[in-house]
């Protein structure tokens, strides 16, 4: 997938700038350090809000103003006037590998027609009650299937398919055991 088979603009990529960041970066890659970066205040009950006010790439800042809400529907406490937590990570999930998927076929010459990504998870809520430590409170498994029609072959389409599966950072973050180091700072 590292060489543009595509010129110009192709499912809304310009393949010749995605081109020349992927050279960029494997030539100095300090270029392709990114930082994410959200913060997220109680508003009461279940509700949440996170803003997003940047992000950087290569040392550098830039600016974004951006606002989340969360909550909890009305069976988890909640009052349900926006999506929940787990929503938000499989949308977050979907939306990566969607990135990727549009990516990887424009750099192949693969004009996509449509895209859609389903993905689910059960959880056991006795894990995240606290009720039974034998159970665990996040997700063991979750499954998605991409429904793609474009131009491209069988075979095309199982190459992105397999990019994805290898590039996608939240895909590979959510398939792989990562660290999750916290503090508590009382105020």
């Amino acid at each position: 997938m590292a060489t543009v088979k595509s010129h110009g603009t192709l499912n809304g990529i310009d393949t010749e700038a995605l081109q020349k960041t992927m050279d960029e970066v494997a030539h100095d890659p300090a270029k392709g350090m990114a930082r994410f970066q959200v913060t997220t205040s109680w508003q009461g009950g279940t509700r949440s809000r996170t803003r997003v006010e940047r992000w950087r790439l290569g040392g550098q800042d830039h600016p974004k103003n951006f606002t989340i809400d969360i909550d909890e529907p009305p069976q988890l406490l909640g009052t349900n006037s926006a999506a929940n937590p787990q929503e938000y990570l499989l949308a977050a999930v979907n939306a990566c590998m969607m990135a990727t998927y549009v990516g990887a076929c424009a750099m192949q010459g693969v004009e996509l027609e449509s895209l859609e990504i389903e993905t689910a998870g059960e959880l056991d809520l006795r894990g995240f009650l606290g009720i039974d430590k034998n159970v665990p409170p996040g997700y063991e498994q979750l499954s998605y299937t991409a429904r793609m029609k474009c131009n491209g072959t069988r075979a095309q389409c199982e190459a992105v398919h397999n990019w994805v599966m290898t590039t996608s950072p939240n895909f590979w973050t959510m398939a792989n055991p990562i660290r999750m180091n916290g503090k508590l700072e009382i105020v």
